[in-house]
């Protein structure tokens, strides 16, 4: 399935202010976003994309050739390595796994075919669920898929999981979808059984919160007065983390110091919960859950 990017349109019209200025991309994918981009802004304009996946750089080498486009096989934690402090006219995240992830057992992030245990979004990064099997506790895992997923059950699915992968039970994707599935009393009605599970050991795996936190920290400083960042979630976790990233920094003092709290306010919001029109739900159902903010510095 060829991925379709979210809120195209809506993203890269709050995203251009300058059609000559500097642009990011910090996750590239499949250049859904990126390619729009490129064609917003003027020859003198330029695109720098980032992603931590080597195929999305072998595409984005193969497919863009756009001479004031560039890409950097790096995730968005490490913007601050551009070093371009205080020059890009806008930012872009799109926090949301590349679909081809999905449609590639091979990656391991599928539980419609068997696939190994695998989860890496960089696959230089040396840990694999399988190796994250091999040695956490119940208890730890059933805080992970609590935390990550959101999974009420969390404790039954935990120990059927730890069980089942010590007896040998578990050696795929397919697998371990088919022990969490058995090991719930109440299925969803929309989503496989499986979905919030294998979402929170992706999460955790790849450290995505953190990254993200510490990702939209050092966009804030490559990016010029006035400039903007759009931002594309697609569970709780992400949307609060964006919140709390651009909420004005507040300081309080102590009654008896004779001085009023601070605001500081280092950006206004733009657009606050966009979501997804019912045409680009009929067309891509994977976008169901997105939920777009547009900030911009002051």
């Amino acid at each position: 399935m060829l991925h379709s990017p979210v809120l195209l349109e809506e993203s890269i019209d709050f995203l251009i202010t300058n059609p000559s200025g500097k642009y990011i991309d910090a996750t590239f994918g499949r250049g859904g976003h990126s390619r729009k981009i490129l064609d917003s802004i003027t020859k003198d304009g330029t695109l720098l994309a980032l992603d931590k996946d080597i195929d999305a750089i072998r595409f984005a080498k193969e497919n863009f050739k756009d001479k004031n486009f560039s890409i950097e096989h790096t995730g968005f934690e490490d913007l601050d390595s551009i070093n371009s402090a205080k020059q890009a006219d806008g930012i872009l995240f799109d926090f949301g796994l590349c679909s081809t992830h999905y449609d590639d057992p091979s990656r391991g992030f599928s539980f419609s075919e068997a696939g190994p245990l695998d989860m890496r979004i960089d696959l230089r990064q040396i840990k694999k669920l399988e190796d994250l099997l091999q040695t956490i506790d119940p208890e730890t895992l059933a805080n992970i898929i609590y935390q990550y997923g959101d999974e009420k059950e969390s404790r039954k699915i935990s120990q059927a999981i730890i069980n089942s992968y010590k007896d040998g039970r578990i050696l795929n994707t397919i697998d371990l979808a088919e022990v969490i599935k058995k090991s719930k009393t109440r299925s969803p009605n929309k989503i496989h059984p499986a979905t919030q599970t294998f979402q929170a050991l992706r999460i955790y795996l790849n450290d995505e919160i953190t990254n993200l936190k510490v990702g939209l920290n050092k966009s804030k400083d490559l990016l010029k007065t006035g400039g903007r960042i759009v931002c594309i979630s697609f569970h709780s976790l992400e949307d609060r983390s964006v919140k709390q990233s651009f909420a004005p920094k507040k300081t309080s003092y102590p009654k008896e110091i004779p001085l009023n709290n601070e605001v500081i306010e280092e950006f206004k919001v733009v657009a606050k919960k966009i979501k997804p029109s019912a045409s680009e739900l009929q067309r891509n159902r994977r976008s169901r859950s997105a939920i777009m903010r547009v900030f911009e510095k002051i």
